[in-house]
């Protein structure tokens, strides 16, 4: 069992929530400007470390909002919460964000290009 602090409802069994996938993934501007290869990256390639993650979740039986985590999966400690549309306050977080091979893809310099 998990102990998932929900950052509106405190902490609740693992059973409450639901696994939204990795967390940060923006979505391309112009996905016709990318290639097959590019938009299928961006589609079905996700990042499955041994160590930290960065993760979505969603507390379904209880608030039903959707929250960010990050999580070392080879021991399950979760070591930090955070709202959507925020990036992680602790330094390994932050790492971790950085870190991901997402951040020098075409599709999420193609999801840049829309907020810049």
């Amino acid at each position: 069992m998990l102990l998932i602090n929900c950052p509106w409802c405190g902490p609740r069994d693992d059973a409450e929530f639901h696994y939204g996938g990795e967390a940060h993934i923006l979505r391309p501007a112009n996905p016709s400007a990318l290639s097959d290869e590019e938009f299928a990256e961006y589609l079905f390639l996700q990042q499955n470390p041994r160590g930290l993650h960065l993760e979505r979740w969603c507390h379904s039986d209880g608030c039903r909002r959707w929250f960010n985590m990050v999580r070392d999966t080879a021991t399950n400690r979760i070591l930090e919460v955070y709202p959507m549309g925020e990036l992680p306050s602790s330094q390994s977080g932050l790492a971790a964000w950085r870190n991901n091979w997402r951040r020098n893809s075409a599709a999420e310099r193609n999801a840049r290009n829309r907020v810049e």
